[in-house]
C-alpha cells in the first residue's frame, strides 16, 4: 500500500490533485499537508474528508524538525510538492516568507524523503511541482520551453527557481528520484479570490472597482486546473526520473482582454445590459517587475506521455463563472475570512 504526502491540499491547485488521487487510487494513502495560511481552505475538499484513504495532517512545512518526524513516523513512498507562497505582490512586501516557504521548506522535505529512503529508490518519487514564472518574460513570439534559461523577476520567482535548483541538485548529487513541472496559469473552482478570475467575479457581482495593472497588455497562458491536476497525476506515476516538464493550455489572453470577456459571460450570467459592467474597470500604476508575456511550450510532456488540455478555454471559463456563482457562500465565506473557522470546527 503506497503511502503519498501531497503538500499544500488544501489550496487551489493542490485540492483538485488531493481529490483525484483519492478517488482514483483507493489503495493509496493520502496524506494532505498543509499549514492552513489564508489560501488554504479545508472547505475545498468537504467532499473527500470522510474517505477511508484520506488523512489531513496540519504542519509547516519550513519546521525541519517537524517535517523530520512526520516523515519518520508515516514512511511516505511518494511526495507531491504543491505548497508554496504563491502571489506576487505578497512577495514584494514580503519576501522573507517567500524564501521559508519556497526555499526552506522545500529542501527540509528533500531531507526528509532522503533520510527515510536511504538509498532506496524503488518505487518511491519526488514530485516538485513549479511555475512558468521562473523563466522570465518573453517578447511577442515564442514559447517556454524546458531548457529555456530561467530568468526570474520577482521575489516570487526567484523563490520558486531556488526551489527548483534545489530540487535537481538532491537528484545529481544524492541520486533522489525526482521530477519537475512547470505550470502556466491556472483557473477554475475553488481558487483563493486574490487572483483575477475569482477576485473580478466577486468585484463585478458587487459592482466594485476591477483593477488593471498598466494598461491590461500583459499576456498569460491560461489552464484549467483539473487539466493541470490529470497532468500531475500522469507525470508523478509515468515520468522519468530527473526530467522536467512544461504543462501549459495554448491558450493566450491579453489581461484586458480576458477581462472584458469575463464582463460580457457576467453581465448575462446577472440579467445585466451588454457591457454595464464596463465601468468598474480601473487602470492603476503597474506592478514593480511586472513580466510581459507568458507562454508554455507543452509539446514535450505531450509527446513523452500523450498530455494535452481537454477542457476548451471557452467551455472551463464558464463552467468557472457558473461554480463562483453557485457557490456564493464558499466565496463569501473565503472573502469573509470565515472560512478559517471550518478547521476549528472540525477539532473542537
Amino acid at each position: 500500500m503506497k503511502k503519498i504526502v501531497i503538500t499544500g491540499g488544501t489550496g487551489f491547485i493542490g485540492s483538485h490533485v488531493v481529490r483525484l488521487f483519492v478517488n482514483k487510487y483507493p489503495d493509496y494513502q493520502i496524506y494532505n499537508l498543509d499549514c492552513l495560511t489564508y489560501a488554504g481552505n479545508l472547505e475545498n475538499l468537504k467532499d473527500v474528508e470522510d474517505k477511508p484513504n484520506y488523512h489531513f495532517i496540519k504542519g509547516d512545512i519550513s519546521d525541519g524538525d517537524f517535517v523530520q518526524n512526520l516523515f519518520q513516523k508515516h514512511q511516505f513512498d511518494g511526495v507531491v510538492h504543491l505548497a508554496a507562497e504563491s502571489h506576487v505582490d505578497r512577495s514584494i512586501t514580503n519576501p522573507m516568507q517567500f524564501v521559508l516557504t519556497n526555499v526552506v521548506g522545500t529542501v527540509n522535505l528533500l531531507n526528509a524523503a532522503r533520510a527515510i529512503w536511504n538509498g532506496n529508490f524503488e518505487d518511491k518519487r519526488f514530485y516538485h511541482i513549479s511555475t512558468d514564472e521562473v523563466y522570465g518574460s518573453l517578447g511577442e513570439t515564442g514559447s517556454f520551453t524546458e531548457t529555456t534559461p530561467y530568468q526570474p523577476h520577482s521575489p516570487y520567482s526567484a523563490a520558486k527557481a531556488s526551489s527548483d535548483h534545489f530540487v535537481r541538485a538532491y537528484h545529481d548529487t544524492f541520486g533522489l528520484p525526482t521530477v519537475i513541472s512547470n505550470c502556466s496559469n491556472n483557473y477554475g473552482p475553488n481558487q483563493f479570490p486574490e487572483k483575477l478570475i475569482p477576485l473580478f467575479i466577486h468585484n463585478i457581482k458587487n459592482n466594485i472597482a476591477l483593477p488593471v495593472y498598466g494598461q491590461g497588455t500583459n499576456v498569460r497562458d491560461w489552464l484549467y486546473v483539473e487539466d493541470h491536476a490529470a497532468a500531475i497525476d500522469l507525470i508523478f506515476h509515468q515520468a522519468k526520473v530527473g526530467e522536467t516538464y512544461n504543462i501549459g493550455g495554448n491558450n493566450e489572453w491579453r489581461n484586458i482582454d480576458l477581462i472584458k470577456q469575463l464582463i460580457e459571460i457576467m453581465d448575462r450570467k446577472l440579467g445585466r445590459a451588454e457591457g454595464a459592467s464596463l465601468s468598474l474597470i480601473t487602470y492603476v500604476a503597474d506592478r514593480a517587475g511586472h513580466d510581459l508575456r507568458y507562454a508554455i511550450d507543452a509539446s514535450k510532456l505531450k509527446r513523452e506521455l500523450g498530455w494535452e488540455p481537454k477542457v476548451r478555454f471557452t467551455e472551463g471559463f464558464e463552467a468557472t463563472v457558473d461554480w463562483y456563482l453557485a457557490n456564493t457562500e464558499w466565496l463569501e465565506n473565503v472573502v469573509s475570512g470565515r472560512y478559517k473557522e471550518y478547521y476549528n470546527s472540525k477539532n473542537d
